[in-house]
């Protein structure tokens, strides 16, 4: 049977077998679509780098921050994925993905912080401060939150659109990054953009957990609103809700949001205690593992008709898989961080087990599979095999037990 340590060392092997010299890639199998230089998966990848202290891993985090600055798009946007050696460069699918460069920000922010490497920081400035400006111009009206498009993010094959919270919240925490680049750079806090991440702060808090003691002034449209509380009564007071669009609030439970909302230091006590109820809920089975989104899309429902037609290659969402209810690893390792950062530590320990047995499911001919997804139901790995960020969720959640930060931004 494998111990913690076992499981451990097989993760920092596979994040060397993801290493190249341009960066990280999502996974050395040969799944040609993953096997590119990933913003997202990189900058995750690299977090978990940077709490194994491995120089080797270190450097690759920062190979993969400049490939991806090299291939910059034009009006500043971070590729989703770059193929170094054809010079292929995708932003995205049917729309682009903005969360690859609020992931971008984040990750050459975090690597600065964790090596002082200052000449880099100097070298990815132009890089962020262009980005910065595209981020302006996706908030449209000029509001404070991000407008994103329909697989304009990680659940690229999900039914999320708007203004979406996970988003948000990385928005913030980029927000929070530059902050701290210009203190650094000029020797003094920048009162205008610590007020717009303030202000960001304010907008989250108000408009994504629902509660008739409602926020006043910081509610982004109050007939919105109003609506949300009644369609929605259901999740008033239970967890963060994961988007509202100009046609109403979603509803369903969204784990990274909702995990986010607590690392980054937003929740109050009674939300993350109701949060972490909620969570342990849906987690009952002796295999901890967060589920991507809950409830489940089944094929009654009335949007399961347009869940059928998301997708990019093949459908993925059949029920209890992929983002329909798939039970991640990542995310768990998430988790685990923000359990550990409250002094949860024993529940810490029962979710890392989660990872761990997840992870060292064999699979697609491996021996320790790393499977992207665990099957929501019958709890057997789904997806691409040996995926980098399944073993980082190893990495983070031991790391995290040993009392170490995932993140160093502060605010």
């Amino acid at each position: 049977m494998e111990t913690p340590s076992d499981i451990y060392q097989q993760s920092i092997d596979l994040l060397y077998r993801c290493s190249t010299s341009d960066g990280f890639l999502a996974t050395p199998t040969e799944n040609t679509n993953y096997r590119r230089i990933w913003a997202r998966d990189g900058v995750i990848i690299g977090l978990a780098s940077l709490l194994s202290e491995e120089r080797d891993l270190i450097h690759t985090m920062r190979q993969t921050l400049l490939t991806l600055k090299e291939y910059q798009g034009p009006h500043g946007e971070i590729p989703s994925n770059v193929d170094p050696i054809s010079g292929r460069i995708s932003f995205g699918g049917t729309t682009g993905r903005v969360d690859a460069d609020l992931w971008f920000i984040i990750g050459c922010v975090e690597y600065w912080l964790a090596t002082g490497d200052d000449d880099f920081l100097e070298h990815v400035i132009p890089a962020i401060e262009k980005v910065r400006f595209l981020l302006g111009a996706w908030e449209f009206n000029n509001r404070g939150l991000l407008y994103v498009p329909q697989a304009g993010d990680w659940a690229d094959e999900y039914l999320h659109a708007g203004y979406v919270l996970y988003d948000q919240l990385l928005y913030l925490q980029a927000q929070r990054a530059i902050c701290q680049i210009h203190a650094h750079v000029h020797g003094s806090p920048d009162h205008d953009l610590l007020a717009k991440a303030d202000h960001l702060k304010h907008l989250i808090k108000a408009n994504y957990w629902l509660s008739d003691q409602g926020s006043g002034d910081d509610i982004y449209h109050e007939i919105l609103y109003e609506k949300g509380l009644k369609s929605e009564a259901s999740c008033r007071n239970k967890y963060w809700m994961p988007f509202f669009s100009p046609t109403g609030y979603g509803y369903r439970f969204d784990a990274f949001a909702n995990i986010l909302a607590s690392l980054f230091n937003l929740a109050d006590d009674k939300q993350v205690e109701l949060v972490d109820t909620y969570i342990d809920n849906i987690c009952a089975h002796e295999i901890k593992l967060i589920p991507a989104f809950d409830p489940v899309i089944q094929p009654v429902d009335e949007d399961w008709k347009d869940l059928q037609m998301t997708f990019s290659f093949t459908f993925k969402n059949r029920p209890f898989e992929f983002h329909n209810g798939g039970r991640w690893p990542m995310l768990t390792g998430f988790y685990v961080s923000d359990l550990c950062n409250r002094g949860q530590t024993q529940t810490a320990r029962a979710y890392s087990q989660g990872i761990n047995t997840a992870n060292a499911m064999p699979y697609k001919d491996h021996e320790y599979g790393f499977a992207e997804f665990i099957h929501g139901q019958d709890y057997t790995p789904g997806g691409t095999a040996e995926q980098g960020w399944s073993a980082a969720a190893t990495i983070i959640a031991h790391q995290s037990l040993e009392g170490k930060r995932l993140f160093r931004i502060n605010e």
